[in-house]
């Protein structure tokens, strides 16, 4: 079966792929959430078919696919915490400046963070108050949207990026206020 990939048998591929995912996807469900498990199991065959020609397995190909997926589990897990452990110490010194600063500079900072969300772009400044102030999930504004929970994720982080340069001059309460739902667009 491998050898056939290796020279491009799409069937065959078609084949490993109907065999192997769903156990992936399980498998991959027992470290993270099942959309991320099929995502993770579906971007683990695919990379395996785009590097068919170079791939050596040395014992099983489940169990090389098993370790892929268990690998690519453990590194989003890894990720998560880091962004969880950088995200408290940045709300704990946020919190800290707040404490410092006055009513007066807090609303023109909100003023700002209004103005600024008006002026994205219609799909990003949606995809992002969806997630940011109706805590809807990607895969709940994809379904909304109807496109992809990766457009959702693109349009999202395009949207930090733009109130990142637009907020440049707050940035350090720019993550604080724009989880805050009292803030209206």
């Amino acid at each position: 079966m491998l050898q056939a990939i290796r020279e491009g048998d799409r069937k065959m591929y078609r084949l490993l792929f109907e065999r192997y995912y769903p156990s992936l996807c399980a498998y991959g469900n027992r470290f993270v959430q099942l959309e991320e498990a099929k995502e993770i199991a579906q971007d683990s065959l695919l990379w395996l078919w785009e590097h068919r020609e170079e791939v050596t397995i040395e014992s099983s190909l489940s169990g090389y696919l098993l370790s892929m997926i268990y690998h690519r589990c453990v590194n989003l897990l890894l990720q998560n915490q880091a962004r969880l452990k950088a995200e408290s110490r940045y709300l704990k010194a946020v919190e800290e400046m707040l404490n410092k600063e006055d009513p007066f500079q807090f609303n023109e900072l909100q003023r700002h963070i209004q103005e600024a969300l008006r002026s994205l772009p219609d799909t990003y400044r949606e995809a992002f108050m969806l997630h940011r102030f109706s805590n809807k999930s990607y895969k709940e504004i994809a379904e909304l949207l109807q496109v992809s929970s990766k457009t959702v994720d693109y349009r999202i982080q395009q949207a930090l990026k733009q109130l990142r340069i637009l907020l440049k001059d707050y940035s350090p309460l720019l993550i604080w206020l724009i989880g805050e739902t009292t803030l209206p667009v």
